[in-house]
């Protein structure tokens, strides 16, 4: 079943106010998800790597001036009653707030999620979920601990809160995004 705001007590401007007024440890991120608060301690250095590495692969062919990329930005999926914080987004650089506010997942065109131990189901089924309802347009998972051995999940086209596309490439191979991010991704670069 999906919980929207409209079907929850909870009201758009109380999920935003319950946010802002959030005080989590340095480092720390919080997320609002229809079940509640999830938190996410700060990333360890491999993690780190594989954002500096997209990041700048990304940062590389954007448009600058009608987009940036960023890392931990919130994203509000409004239609869910949800706040989420991608370990690397892009977005257009005219809707991002100048205060703490979040970002509307409509003017976000990627979404990258880099697992950990502690949170990898986390990104594999809430944040999909939340993001292919939020209609972004590409989900980039990059997950050093999938069962069958480390992969790069590219989620694209959602359609009713699913996408109907996935593209799994191993580490050790490129990726390549879809416009207006296209950017080739050397996940050989990747620790492991």
């Amino acid at each position: 079943m999906t919980t929207t705001v409209s079907d929850s007590d909870f009201s758009w401007a109380y999920v935003l106010q319950t946010w802002n007024e959030l005080n989590v440890p340095e480092g720390w991120r919080p997320e609002i998800t229809p079940e509640g608060i999830f938190m996410s301690p700060p990333p360890v250095g491999s993690h780190n790597l594989i954002a500096d590495e997209l990041h700048h692969a990304v940062g590389a062919v954007i448009d600058r001036s009608r987009f940036g990329v960023f890392q931990t930005q919130g994203v509000a999926v409004q239609s869910i009653g949800g706040i989420f914080v991608p370990d690397l987004c892009v977005a257009s650089r005219a809707e991002v707030p100048s205060g703490s506010d979040p970002v509307g997942s409509e003017h976000v065109v990627l979404a990258v999620e880099i697992t950990s131990r502690r949170n990898a189901e986390h990104d594999r089924k809430r944040k999909k979920w939340a993001y292919a309802h939020g209609r972004i347009a590409q989900y980039l998972l990059v997950d050093a601990f999938d069962d069958e051995g480390p992969t790069v999940s590219q989620f694209t086209n959602p359609v009713e809160g699913v996408y109907r596309n996935v593209v799994r490439t191993p580490f050790g191979q490129k990726i390549t995004l879809l416009d207006p991010v296209v950017a080739v991704v050397d996940s050989s670069l990747f620790p492991v």
